[in-house]
């Protein structure tokens, strides 16, 4: 059932705080048992989290991405598997609004709740056929798959051409026409169920479930024809990015708020003196916290331009973008050099697993692995525009 589209991200962020509670009480569970609990799913649902970037044709609330990304900062803070997953899933709202309208019909039609996980990851086999594709292979670390009745998934469409390039899509794929190996095993953000998605026999994909990726990189998909708020005309990629490295934020601002509350108090068990006075423990404290604030501000005047861009109708030009893109990709690293320095400076009772710094520094170390937290090549390529070269990378 659609819900009231009128809410402000003011709202939805207090509505996060009070979930706050159960989302620490709940904290080692998640871990422990490999997924965010069904009873959480249902609390954001509840709360319209999901609905941030969803249009209002279909009960969302069309907001600005930066009230999308404190709600994530926000959930990340008090669980990280929580705010990675809300991250992920969150943004495919957006990508399914810029879907032709039949296939947004097909997702929300009976139920405008229905959430989609994702592997974007080019891996999938993709034969022509008439009115669309068959598709299939393996797909890894799809975020929240087990609460999700849809995925997109990556491919690459074969040119029915000699001397045609290549041409990357989303493929939208309903439940039942794949299935989900159980395999993610890993030291952090284990509540996010970050599984493989594999479609063993060919299944038919018709046309318009699936997105063309230049499409979204001219910031013109067929949704837009009626999803036509300035929020749609912004480059995906630039919003899926950001998607995966903005809950790290949260995670260091949790770390933060955890060094904070266990160190305050400490006594050095060798000398009997309070460890705050430690130079080494303010430094940390001091670079953690300067940090949050720096990449928070990076994070909201990006998402300003954009949107600013979006609200006149025009494109940003490529140097931007790839700026943006660079800036994006090395929030992670940044968050995990500073949550190091702070595990570091808790002394030896942090090496415990019970120790609540643990999650968030393993947390951390894993979401840096992501390929879109890698700041090497959005890097170089960064570079190399800015000497007069063309870009390389056409996901910004």
């Amino acid at each position: 059932m659609s819900q009231n589209t009128e809410v402000t991200g003011a709202e939805l962020l207090e509505r996060v705080r009070a979930l706050g509670p159960k989302l620490i009480e709940r904290r080692a569970e998640t871990e422990k048992n490999g997924a965010v609990p069904v009873e959480t799913i249902q609390e954001m649902q509840e709360a319209g989290l999901f609905r941030v970037l969803q249009p209002k044709r279909w009960g969302g609330y069309e907001l600005h991405p930066n009230d999308y990304f404190n709600i994530e900062i926000e959930l990340a803070k008090y669980c990280p598997s929580t705010g990675w997953v809300y991250g992920v899933l969150g943004v495919h709202a957006w990508q399914l609004a810029v879907f032709a309208d039949e296939a947004q019909q097909e997702v929300w039609g009976d139920d405008d709740s229905t959430l989609i996980s994702s592997s974007y990851m080019p891996v999938g086999k993709v034969q022509h056929a008439e009115g669309g594709y068959m598709l299939s292979g393996r797909w890894g670390f799809s975020s929240g798959s087990n609460h999700c009745d849809w995925v997109f998934l990556g491919a690459f469409v074969p040119p029915k051409e000699e001397g045609q390039r290549p041409d990357m899509r989303t493929f939208l794929v309903k439940k039942g026409e794949y299935h989900i190996e159980q395999n993610w095993d890993v030291s952090g953000l284990r509540g996010t169920s970050s599984n493989d998605i594999v479609i063993n026999e060919p299944v038919f994909i018709p046309e318009h479930r699936t997105h063309r990726f230049a499409d979204g990189f001219k910031c013109d998909s067929p949704g837009n024809k009626e999803n036509t708020a300035p929020l749609y005309r912004i480059p995906f990629g630039q919003l899926f990015n950001r998607s995966v490295s903005t809950s790290s934020i949260g995670m260091l601002e949790g770390a933060i708020d955890v060094f904070i509350d266990t160190q305050s108090k400490r006594v050095a068990r060798g000398d009997g003196r309070k460890v705050s006075s430690d130079p080494s423990l303010l430094d940390a404290l001091a670079n953690a916290r300067a940090t949050v604030r720096e990449l928070r501000s990076v994070l909201t005047l990006s998402m300003n331009t954009l949107m600013d861009y979006a609200e006149k109708g025009e494109v940003p030009s490529i140097e931007e973008r790839v700026a943006f893109r660079y800036d994006s990709s090395r929030v992670s690293g940044k968050c995990r050099a500073a949550v190091l320095d702070l595990f570091a400076a808790s002394g030896g009772g942090a090496a415990w697993q019970t120790h609540p710094m643990q999650v968030y520094t393993q947390a951390l170390l894993v979401g840096r692995q992501h390929h879109a937290n890698n700041p090497e090549k959005p890097g170089h390529n960064y570079a190399n525009v800015s000497m007069g070269a063309n870009t390389t990378d056409f996901f910004i």
